[in-house]
C-alpha cells in the first residue's frame, strides 16, 4: 500500500501502481475531480479513496519529522548502514518512551 498527497493523485502515478497491484490511498485533486466529471462516460472512473487509511498516513509523517530532529539521521551523517540504522532504532525508542511517560501522567 502507498499513502500520499494530492500532489501524486495523477493518472501516471496511479496506473503505475495499480500494473504492480499495490493499493493506493491517495485522494484525488478536486480540480482533477471536476475534469473527469466534465468529460461525462469518458472521464472514467473515480478513485477509489479510504479516508481512514489516509488519516494513518499523517501519523507517519509526524513520527518521520520527529525522527528528523536528530541531525545525524536528518543529514544522513552517519556513513555505514549498520550505524544509521542504530541511530533509527535509539531516536525511536527515545521517542516511544518519552511518549509513555507523557501518556501515564
Amino acid at each position: 500500500m502507498v499513502a500520499g498527497g494530492k500532489a501524486y493523485s495523477s493518472c501516471g502515478n496511479h496506473a503505475h501502481l495499480r500494473k504492480r497491484r499495490i493499493k493506493a490511498v491517495i485522494p484525488e485533486k478536486k480540480d482533477q475531480a471536476a475534469n473527469r466529471k466534465k468529460k461525462g462516460s469518458r472521464g472514467g472512473r473515480p478513485v477509489s479513496h479510504d479516508a481512514d487509511l489516509y488519516k494513518e498516513r499523517n501519523t507517519v509523517e509526524r513520527a518521520i519529522n520527529r525522527m528528523k530532529a536528530w541531525r545525524g539521521i536528518a543529514t544522513r551523517y552517519d556513513k555505514t548502514p549498520g550505524s544509521y540504522l542504530a541511530g533509527l532504532h535509539l531516536g525511536a525508542s527515545i521517542i516511544w518512551i518519552k511518549d509513555l511517560t507523557q501518556t501515564s501522567l
